[in-house]
């Protein structure tokens, strides 16, 4: 019985959402709630509830700092020559943003954290898309999907949590990996290409003559090479283009149409690349690089927890930056809305897991889609192991998965002969697919920042990161990795 109800609240939870009924905190709240009085538990919803939010608290602690943090070194402009770099190297191109945009999720994923990586990612390229007027669920997707192919490195998480379940040394994990997760990068970024040129073809192929000024008129080439005054798409909006007056495009529900030229579309231009910002802090330039390089080391070498290593980093970068009360404030301020929808986010997600966790869905779930194992797949645990962890690691927390289940997978496969390092190592697939999991806390400050619904967000990016993680596993497969 809790089986069926554990999947019948998932699948309420995402089709309220993906078709827009209830916003993804209502659902996260109300929908768990529901479904605990249902089992005939609804006493302890409130023990649940506590639990789960005892459990995310430093998660959401670590969010709000580092939302604080990364946005005033974006302020400052620590990273405005990284954004110049990528869009000189996207030329307006849709084809070249799209792949830009998986390089630098890929690039900034180094750091082991979601959170920061969709924050750094977004602000770089968010003005671009808006401008262009591309599907900002392309930005998204690439970026969600980049980071779950990089979410596998030891300090990221999983492999750490697959060696610590498994008692297992995480090097020998992930080394042997290494091909199989390369394999699943460059599909990310094959997918970028098929991407953009979707988008190119959508809306033509965009020149701006110079990609960070404001002001700068947009000359629109369609993808045939000539020179043309209109756009296909839909939501229009007038602009002086250098070739005549031309239309930009918006995605259907994603961008409002962004003004190809000098239209008056919302967000219009580089905001976030205003080389006179009042914020910005030339002169503390290499001191704010130096606090996030040491702020990142620390993360890595674990020296104290995460939501205390950015706290003092928030707390020094404000003070630092902007001696003034006033000014703190004032930043702070800027920021609070992100930190606020982030936050909100993470303590509903706390209910669903903590009922999830607490009326004994999640292990009862488990239990039968591991007894729904046929006999004879026995000695192919590993493969099994694969398979299974893009849905379970999409319905369950990490946590969950890796020290709850996987042990059960691995003695289960140990039977037959099949050894712990390859159930470890197939259960690292589906990360790809988990970093769009609505119970992964960056996936809200990846749709918050870049103002995208979750649902449309789920809706495009399920599929293609479900593909990735199976060329993942097929790679491993090939490569006799798994």
């Amino acid at each position: 019985m809790l089986t069926v109800l554990g999947f019948a609240m998932i699948a309420t939870f995402l089709v309220l959402i993906m078709l827009k009924k209830m916003s993804p905190i209502a659902a996260l709240v109300l929908i768990p709630a529901l479904f605990c009085v249902a089992v005939g538990q609804g006493a302890q919803l409130g023990d649940y509830v506590i639990e789960g939010v005892g459990k995310l608290a430093p998660t959401a602690a670590m969010l709000m700092f580092a939302i604080v943090y990364f946005g005033v070194m974006i302020d400052v402009g620590l990273f405005d020559p990284i954004v110049r770099g990528i869009l000189r190297f996207c030329k307006a191109d849709p084809v070249r943003v799209v792949v830009g945009t998986a390089v630098l999720a890929a690039i900034v994923s180094l750091d082991g954290d979601g959170s920061t990586t969709f924050m750094i990612t977004v602000s770089a390229m968010y003005p671009l898309y808006k401008r262009l007027g591309m599907s900002l669920v392309v930005m998204t997707g690439v970026a969600a999907t980049a980071n779950g192919v990089m979410n596998t490195l030891p300090w990221g998480g999983p492999t750490a949590r697959a060696a610590t379940a498994l008692k297992l040394d995480a090097g020998d994990i992930f080394v042997p990996m290494i091909p199989a997760l390369g394999v699943g990068l460059l599909f990310v970024f094959v997918l970028a290409y098929v991407l953009g040129r979707r988008e190119r073809k959508r809306i033509g192929y965009l020149t701006l003559d110079e990609a960070l000024v404001p002001e700068t008129d947009a000359v629109l080439v369609t993808a045939g090479g000539g020179v043309n005054g209109k756009g296909k798409g839909k939501g229009e909006n007038k602009g002086k283009g250098a070739g005549g007056a031309g239309t930009a495009t918006g995605a259907a529900g994603d961008a409002p149409g962004a003004a190809a030229g000098t239209g008056e579309g919302e967000d219009d231009g580089f905001r976030g690349l205003d080389p006179n910002r009042a914020t910005l802090r030339p002169r503390l330039y290499w001191f704010n690089a130096a606090l996030t390089v040491a702020l990142l080391a620390a993360m890595i070498l674990e020296l104290l927890p995460i939501p205390v290593l950015f706290l003092l980093g928030a707390a020094l970068a404000l003070t630092v930056n902007y001696p003034k009360m006033a000014e703190q404030k004032e930043r702070i301020a800027a920021h609070a809305d992100n930190v606020l929808n982030v936050a909100g986010m993470v303590f509903a997600a706390a209910v669903f897991t903590g009922v999830l966790t607490g009326t004994g869905m999640v292990k009862h779930m488990a239990d039968w889609l591991v007894g729904a194992i046929p006999e004879g797949m026995g000695p192919h645990m590993a493969l099994v192991t694969g398979v299974l962890s893009l849905p379970l690691t999409y319905f369950m927390s990490n946590d969950g998965f890796y020290f709850g289940v996987l042990p059960v997978l691995a003695e289960a496969g140990a039977a037959h002969g099949v050894s712990p390092l390859e159930i470890a190592r197939a259960s690292l697939v589906g990360q790809a697919l988990h970093m769009s999991s609505p119970l992964v806390p960056a996936v809200y400050v990846l749709v918050g920042m870049a103002k995208v619904e979750f649902g449309d967000h789920t809706r495009f990016t399920v599929k293609w990161a479900a593909l990735t993680s199976l060329v993942v596993l097929a790679a491993g497969i090939l490569f006799g990795i798994i």
